[in-house]
């Protein structure tokens, strides 16, 4: 189970809402890459695939597969904006560890 941040459940509403094609949430996915062995991606889903995992969240439906759910069981998905960054900030505990982009872990 992962948790969203008031503000990151703001901000994902915003992308479903405000996205050009019939959307019905969001994907969080790891993968191999980054500096630090894997990655996070996170894209608009048009829809629930099998093996989803699926989480609400104040409305918003965030999907995860079931390949990248152990690697963010219990991961907190914020979202910052300041002038030097914006965007979606991922807090995982099971990160042993991570790049300065704040997108690669270990």
């Amino acid at each position: 189970m992962i948790h969203l941040t008031p503000s990151a459940v703001s901000a994902a509403k915003t992308l479903v809402e405000t996205a050009k094609s019939p959307t019905e949430g969001l994907r969080i996915m790891v993968e191999a890459g980054g500096c630090s062995g894997f990655m996070y991606k996170m894209e608009l889903a048009p829809e629930q695939r099998a093996g989803d995992t699926m989480i609400e969240a104040d409305g918003v439906k965030i999907f995860i597969d079931d390949l990248s759910q152990p690697m963010v069981a219990g991961m907190v998905v914020d979202y910052a904006s300041s002038l030097e960054h914006s965007g979606f900030v991922f807090q995982n505990p099971n990160a042993t560890a991570s790049c300065g982009c704040g997108k690669s872990f270990a």
